[in-house]
C-alpha cells in the first residue's frame, strides 16, 4: 500500500518534468524560429537598401544626362516640353522638388495605453513601410516631414529619438507619427492595409489611413544621392 501511494507523486513529478522538457524544446524552438525571421528580415532590408541606392544612382546618371541635354538645348535658343517635363519627374524621384498630388496619409500611434500592452515601432518597421509603400508605386514619401529618398537612413539614437536623413523625428505631441505618400490612393491604401496595418494593429499599435491630396516637402540634406560602396 505504501509503494503504490509513493508511486503517485513520483509519477506526477516524471510527467511535470516532461511537460517542462517539451516545454522547454518548444521555446528553444520559438527563438531560434524568431532569430532566423529576424535574420531573414535583416538581410530582406538590407537588400532593399542596396536596390534603392543602385536604383538612386541610376536615376542620377540619368538626370545628369537630361541636364546636359536641356543646356545644350538652352544653347541653341530653345528647350523641348518633353525634356522639361521628364526632368522634372527625375527631380521629383529623387526628391530635390517639393510636390502635392493625391495620396494617402497614414497616422500611427505607438504609444502605451490602459490595459493594452503595445510594442514600439522601431527604425526597421518605419524603413519596412516605406519600402511597401514603394513598392505600391508611391512618387514620393515623407516621414514626420522628412523626405525618403536614396540614401536616406533611419535610425535609432540614443535609447528611443528616431532620426531619418540625421534629424531627429520623434514627437512629444501630437500624433507620432505620420507618414505621406503620392501615388495611386488605391494602390497605396491596398499595399499599405494589407501588408503593414494589419501586422502594426497585433502589436497593439494604432493605425489610421486615408486618402488625401498630400504635400511632401523637398530633400533637405546635401547630397540626396550617393553611389553605392
Amino acid at each position: 500500500m505504501k509503494k503504490h501511494t509513493l508511486a503517485i507523486p513520483v509519477t506526477l513529478v516524471a510527467i511535470a518534468m516532461g511537460f517542462l522538457i517539451t516545454l522547454q524544446i518548444q521555446t528553444h524552438k520559438n527563438v531560434a524560429e524568431l532569430e532566423q525571421i529576424q535574420i531573414q528580415r535583416t538581410g530582406s532590408v538590407k537588400n532593399l537598401l542596396a536596390d534603392a541606392q543602385a536604383e538612386s544612382q541610376q536615376l542620377q546618371d540619368e538626370r545628369k544626362m537630361l541636364t546636359e541635354q536641356l543646356d545644350q538645348a538652352r544653347k541653341l535658343g530653345g528647350t523641348s516640353p518633353q525634356l522639361l517635363a521628364e526632368l522634372d519627374r527625375y527631380q521629383m524621384m529623387e526628391g530635390t522638388v517639393e510636390v502635392q498630388g493625391p495620396g494617402i496619409l497614414i497616422t500611427i500611434d505607438d504609444r502605451q495605453q490602459e490595459h493594452k500592452v503595445v510594442f514600439p515601432l522601431t527604425p526597421d518597421d518605419l524603413l519596412k513601410i516605406a519600402n511597401t509603400l514603394k513598392f505600391a508605386g508611391a512618387e514620393a514619401i515623407s516621414i514626420n516631414g522628412q523626405r525618403i529618398v536614396g540614401s536616406t537612413a533611419i535610425v535609432l539614437s540614443g535609447s528611443s529619438t528616431k532620426l531619418v536623413n540625421q534629424v531627429p523625428i520623434t514627437r512629444g505631441e501630437g500624433v507620432p507619427y505620420e507618414i505621406l505618400a503620392i501615388g495611386n490612393q488605391d494602390q497605396l491604401l491596398d499595399y499599405f492595409t494589407k501588408l503593414e496595418a494589419a501586422t502594426l494593429k497585433q502589436s497593439g499599435i494604432s493605425v489610421s489611413v486615408v486618402r488625401k491630396t498630400v504635400q511632401i516637402p523637398s530633400y533637405k540634406g546635401s547630397a540626396p544621392i550617393k553611389k553605392p560602396t
